[in-house]
């Protein structure tokens, strides 16, 4: 989803085409995020290293792959898809001396008791197998430049908050509550919301930091860009938010309000594989990001959920 979005971003916004797409199908029409796109080559993820052993001109590595899902539970398959596979990317980076951008989480940040600050990784407890996977390579890479170990020449990780928008259709369970709200609406004239199991929460109103992939794609193309250059881009890891958390009853009004109708929530019992692995709360410290020279504005939660509802969900053709 968010790899497909960079790539359009590229396209479109900054004129690029020289582009090697590297993904993994699973899904039959995932294929389709990628048909308005130009691009110079197309690989399977276990083609990549081949490939770069043909020693490509590489100006970078965007490395957005991963097993996102936060319900797996063989983490033998997370420790292959999300350590492994990054910690190999980043030693052909280092040894290369390519730009190295890569997609952590802010899964990583658990149940938030330690807060949502880039600042520092350290006291994180994950609530789950994908949210550890990923603070595993955080803590592996700022420990191979702590060691003076071999690194690329800059680099970066992204900690993506609660990413909705078009191309995640593939996702299934795992696409984003905007996505899954629009069609329960359509399907049922109403939108099941989980009830809140935590004192302090209403139903609905758990919180959570929703951003629009436009502005996570258009964050990752600002470091491709401007890594390198004085006072931004530095390399580190970095929140990739909006700084203000939103209600979940809040984003599925904004969803039938952009169809033009009025709304109707249904409240449900959370599933069992959730309870107790489920944030209440996230909103991301945008400092750090903003230091790093980014000043672009975010798309507010009204806005980009229009724009997702409105030119993409609401059309023959929904993808970008």
């Amino acid at each position: 989803m968010i790899g497909s979005m960079i790539a359009w971003h590229l396209n479109t916004v900054l004129g690029r085409d020289d582009i090697v797409i590297v993904d993994c199908i699973t899904h039959p029409d995932q294929w389709q995020n990628m048909v308005k796109r130009r691009y110079a080559n197309y690989l399977d993820k276990d083609e990549l290293f081949d490939y770069l052993a043909t020693q490509p001109e590489v100006e970078a590595i965007i490395h957005m792959g991963a097993i996102s899902a936060t319900t797996e539970r063989d983490y033998n398959k997370l420790v292959q898809n999300n350590i492994r596979y990054s910690q190999e990317l980043w030693t052909w980076c280092a040894a290369n001396q390519v730009r190295f951008l890569y997609a952590s989480s802010a899964a990583t940040y658990g149940d938030g008791v330690s807060g949502y600050d880039d600042a520092s990784i350290n006291n994180l407890r994950p609530l789950n197998g994908y949210g550890y996977s990923k603070h595993c390579f955080d803590e592996w890479v700022l420990r191979q430049v702590a060691e003076n170990r071999p690194s690329p020449p800059t680099w970066q990780g992204f900690k993506f908050f609660n990413v909705y928008g078009p191309n995640e259709y593939h996702k299934e369970r795992m696409a984003s509550v905007a996505f899954h709200s629009y069609n329960q609406f359509n399907e049922a004239g109403t939108v099941k919301l989980f009830k809140s199991f935590k004192t302090g929460f209403n139903d609905g109103m758990q919180l959570r930091d929703f951003v629009y992939v436009k502005d996570a794609a258009a964050v990752v193309a600002y470091f491709l860009v401007n890594s390198g250059l004085a006072n931004c881009g530095q390399s580190g890891i970095y929140n990739v938010g909006t700084g203000q958390a939103r209600a979940f009853k809040d984003l599925t009004i904004a969803v039938i309000a952009s169809t033009g109708k009025a709304p109707h929530i249904t409240y449900i019992d959370m599933p069992e594989d959730l309870r107790g692995k489920y944030q209440y709360f996230t909103e991301a410290s945008m400092v750090k990001l903003r230091a790093a020279g980014y000043s672009q504005p975010f798309f507010t939660l009204e806005d980009g959920v229009k724009d997702y509802v409105q030119n993409y969900l609401m059309q023959a053709d929904p993808y970008c």
